[in-house]
Parts: C-alpha cells; structure tokens; sequence
C-alpha cells in the first residue's frame, strides 16, 4: 500500500475536481469518465486498505489509544501561542481502526456507485462532476480524520457541493429541499461547534506542554512516564498556563487525565447548577442524530431525497447519513461515556420511535422514492437502538446495519430511478404487472426488498437481527421498548410486499399507454450497478465475518471504554 493512503484517498478526487474546474475547454464526456475513474480509483485503494488491515484477536485495537491505529498519518498542521492563555495545537492526523475501516470501503464503493448513476447528467457537466468529487474528498476525510477540528472542517465541507447537488441538479421543489438541508444540518454543525470550542478549551496535549515545558525536547521524547508526569502536574495546578498546549486531538479528549483543572468539560464541570458535561453531550448527540437522521429531526430527509437526482440519492442515502452515527460512535459516546450511560433509556427510545414511524410513514407512501426514503428512517433506527445497548452486541449490530443499510439504500435508489427514467412517474399505483414487461428489473427489486425487510441470507437480516440482541441483552434498555423494534420489523415486510404486489404482480397495466414503449428492462450500465449492490449483500449475509472481523477487537475496546472497565 502506498505510505499516504488515506491522504491519497483524500485528495484524488480533489485534484480531479480541480482539473475539471482549470479546464480550459468545454469538459464534454470525458468528465464523466474522469470522475468514475476517481471514485473507481478509490474504491480500489480503500479494498486495498481492507485486504491489508490487520486483523484477529492479537490485533491494535485503535479508538482512545493513537499508537494502536493502522495507517497513521501525522503532521503538525499549525501551533498559535496565546500568551498566558496557552497555546492552541492542531494536527493534520488520520488513522482507521474497526470503528472506521469498513466504513471508508463503504463510502468508496458507493461514490463509485454514484459516479456511474451520474453517467446520464447532461445539465452543466462541469460543475456537476466538480462537484461530486469534491463531496467525495469530503467524505472520506470525515472517517479517517482523528483530529476534532479536521473531521469538522470534512464535516462542513460536505454542505456546499450537496447543497447545490440538489439545489440545481434536483426535481421541481429543489430550491426548498436543498434549503431545507442546508439549514437543518447547519443547525446540527453550530451544535458540534460549540461543543468542539468547549473541548479545545478543556483538553491539553500532555506530549506538547511537556515539550513546552521543558521537560522533553521533542514530543517523540513523550514516554508513558513522561505523559504520566504531565498529567499529574496539570491536576495538581504545577503546569504554568503559559506552557499548557491546547488540543484537538479526539483521543486525547477521550481521557480525563488530559482535562485542565477547573476546565469547562472537566469531569467536575459545573456552573449555574448546570451539568456542561451533560449538555455537550446532547448537544453532540443531537448534532449528529439530525445527519443520521432520528425522529424528530428527519424531516429534512424525504424532501431532499425525493427531490434529489438519483446519483445524489444513492450518495445521501448510501453513506452521508452513516456519518451520524459514527460520529456518535467516534466522539459523542467514548467522550462523555457517563453521560451515554445515562443516556440509554432516552437515545433507545428515540432510536424505536424512528423505527415505528418511518416504517408507518412508508406503509402510507405512494410514492416510490418518498417510502424509500422514510424506510431509511426506519432502518437508521436501528442503529442508534444498538449504540443504545452499549454492548457488544448492539454494537457490532449498528455497525454491520450502517454497512447494509449503505449497500441496500444505493441499490432501491438506484431502482428507484431506472422506472423514473423510463416514465418520469414514482408513484405506485401507476403500475401494475411490471414483472413481465420488465423481468430482470423486477428481479433486482425483490433482491433489494426482500433483503430490505430482513430475509434471512441477505445482510439487512445481521444488522436486525445484532441491533435486537444487543437491546434485549441489554441492562439499560426495557424489554418492551425493544419489542418496538420487532415490530417494525414486521412493518416493513409489509410496506415492501405491498409495493411489490401492487406493482409487479398481475396483468400488465400502465396509468399512460405511451409508456409501453418506454418500458424496457435494464440497460448494461444499469445492470453493473445493481448486480455489484446485490452481490454484495448476498455475499455480507452469508459471510458477516467479512465485516464483523475487522471490527470486533475495536467493539470491545471501545465497549470496556465506556463502561470502564
């Protein structure tokens, strides 16, 4: 593997978009053919990077330990002295561990998806395919990036290329929903960001002020003794301000050793009989739970996704939501652990009241996309009732339903706009007996529903099946609440046979004759997409070793964190 290869993962399709935008001549089709290129070029690098993790039981375990993270990359990225208030440290750090890695071949695979779903886009080629390279850049970065301010900086970047995706490439209400999805999760970000600053102002690199007093000469010098010392000295107050060096760094926020005395976030924080301990988290939970999206922040959700191109959808549906819950996992969670402690009944709730209603609001849709969509709120559900559990098994469940829901949505979206494509009509009862005009499609389409509602051999069928294992095992977490989650289960076998009976089954009927010329079965390209979607989940549910192995030793660790023992 090349020694960069995050940073390569990164920047490729950065330079990409920026060839595409320096370009001096009409860019024409070979834009198209760049971007799937790029994103077919990341994809390969991210397999790569899967094949060469090291796994099994003698595996680094990663999440609050830097030096046990795989393909680390480290630089000082700037270093600003303010004066007798300390000084303020930022790194260029990137890393993966279990938490991230099968996260960011999740996200390649999918862009690349999404690249060749865009092949079709003749509206402003140039700006469309900068665009989504850009975006491309953008995710990766936010699972690999182990420095707070890093990850939100990805984080943020993510706005712009989606908000003009959508607001200019988008159905007939787009201007609303890009709208609507720029403030909503701007919304989230303002909540991140003060949550970010309040750590910054807590947090000190015990390495970088041991070098800055005196101690060491370089923080390579940094020992666990050395460390160790640090930290004893900044409890006990013997640290000068002026010598105390500020961070970002997400592992160094995970131990409360590191937390200045009387720091804002401190383990014994309070001020106004207020818990700021307990308030960042929320905030931190909220601000995430809004991009995954829970109720009752999701109603951003249907709107961009049907209004969306059916590339964008896939992107959206496919992995920018899987960013809120590994944000959760990444930060909220091993942060403030006590507070997620606390927290289990409440987040379980919120995570089956998702369930429930996107599913009951699927069950309503005649819209094809729009139950799609409110099934994405549903089966999300499910991974905040496994992070809820706060136990191994719910979170090895989460995090597998994160990695089909991925595989799953990008295929149903994907079907989505191949009938799109022929009619220019979404709605169920437009159609009946589609089966025998178009028998490959309607093959595709039982795979990705059947798999979609939990059949057994296909992936949706783990994720359920870990996310309920860990909510019943679960000490935090009732009974009867997860039952919840059962039932919902049950809800969306019928919201996805109902669709399928009504529009593949019977005799042939279209709500417009001429559309009878127009329905033809799937085209090559059409088949690549969806026979690589299907294969994955079939392959993933028969084989979940494939993506529990590398994870599990970071589970653990990540579970003994926050429970600390």
């Amino acid at each position: 593997m090349p020694e960069n290869v995050l940073s390569c993962l990164i920047f490729l399709p950065l330079l990409g978009a920026l060839v595409l935008l320096l370009w001096p001549r009409p860019v024409g089709a070979w834009a198209k053919w760049l971007t799937i290129g790029l994103t077919f070029g990341q994809m390969g690098l991210a397999t790569g990077l899967y094949l060469y993790f090291e796994k099994g039981p003698e595996a680094p375990v990663g999440v609050y330990d830097l030096a046990s993270y795989q393909f680390v990359e480290q630089a000082s990225w700037f270093e600003i002295s303010l004066g007798r208030s300390g000084r303020l440290s930022a790194e260029y750090l990137l890393g993966i561990d279990g938490l991230s890695v099968g996260l960011v071949l999740l996200a390649t695979i999918v862009l690349f998806i999404g690249a060749v779903a865009s092949y079709t886009i003749e509206k402003l080629p140039r700006g469309y395919f900068a665009l989504y390279l850009v975006l491309s850049s953008a995710i990766v970065g936010c699972f690999v990036a182990l420095d707070f301010l890093l990850f939100y900086l990805f984080f943020e970047f993510m706005l712009l290329p989606m908000y003009f995706l959508i607001g200019i490439w988008g159905g007939e209400r787009r201007e609303y929903a890009a709208v609507k999805f720029f403030i909503y999760t701007l919304v989230g970000s303002l909540l991140i960001l003060v949550v970010m600053i309040g750590l910054y102002l807590s947090v000190i690199d015990p390495a970088k002020t041991a070098r800055q007093a005196g101690l060491i000469l370089h923080e390579a010098e940094a020992s666990p003794e050395i460390i160790r010392k640090v930290q004893a000295a900044l409890s006990a107050k013997k640290i000068a301000p002026e010598n105390q060096v500020y961070t970002f760094r997400m592992t160094a926020m995970m131990d409360p050793d590191n937390f200045a005395p009387n720091a804002l976030l401190g383990k014994s924080a309070s001020g106004f009989a207020l818990d700021f301990r307990f308030w960042a988290f929320w905030l931190l939970f909220i601000g995430f739970a809004i991009k995954l999206p829970m109720v009752p922040f999701h109603t951003w959700l249907p709107d961009a996704h049907v209004e969306a191109p059916t590339p964008v959808s896939v992107v959206l549906a496919g992995i920018l939501l899987k960013i809120g819950g590994y944000g959760m996992m990444r930060l909220a969670f091993p942060i403030f652990p006590e507070q997620a402690q606390a927290g289990m009944l409440v987040m379980g709730f919120i995570g089956v009241l998702s369930i429930l209603y996107g599913a009951l609001n699927a069950l309503a849709m005649d819209d094809l996309k729009k139950m799609v969509a409110h099934s994405s709120v549903s089966h999300m559900g499910f991974v905040l009732l496994g992070l809820a559990a706060l136990n191994s098994e719910g979170a090895h469940g989460a995090i597998y339903q994160m990695w089909s829901h991925g595989i799953l949505s990008a295929l149903l979206f994907l079907l989505v706009g191949v009938l799109y494509d022929r009619t220019h009509s979404r709605l169920i009862s437009h159609y009946r007996g589609l089966l025998g005009a178009m028998p490959y499609f309607g093959f595709f389409v039982m795979i990705g529903f059947f798999a979609s509602l939990g059949l057994p051999g296909f992936s949706g069928f783990i994720g359920e099946l870990f996310t309920l294992l860990g909510g019943f095992g679960s000490a935090g977490l009732p009974g009867w609440l997860v039952a919840g989650g059962v039932l919902g289960i049950v809800l969306g076998a019928a919201y996805f046979l109902w669709a399928l009976q009504r529009m593949f089954l019977g005799k042939l009927w279209l709500r417009e004759a001429s559309w009878r010329d127009k329905i033809q079965d799937l085209h090559p390209r059409e088949w690549l997409m969806l026979s690589l979607l299907s294969l994955l989940t079939l392959i993933t549910g028969l084989m979940p070793g494939l993506v529990f192995g590398p994870m599990s030793r970071s589970v653990e660790a990540w579970i003994q964190w926050i429970w600390g023992t």
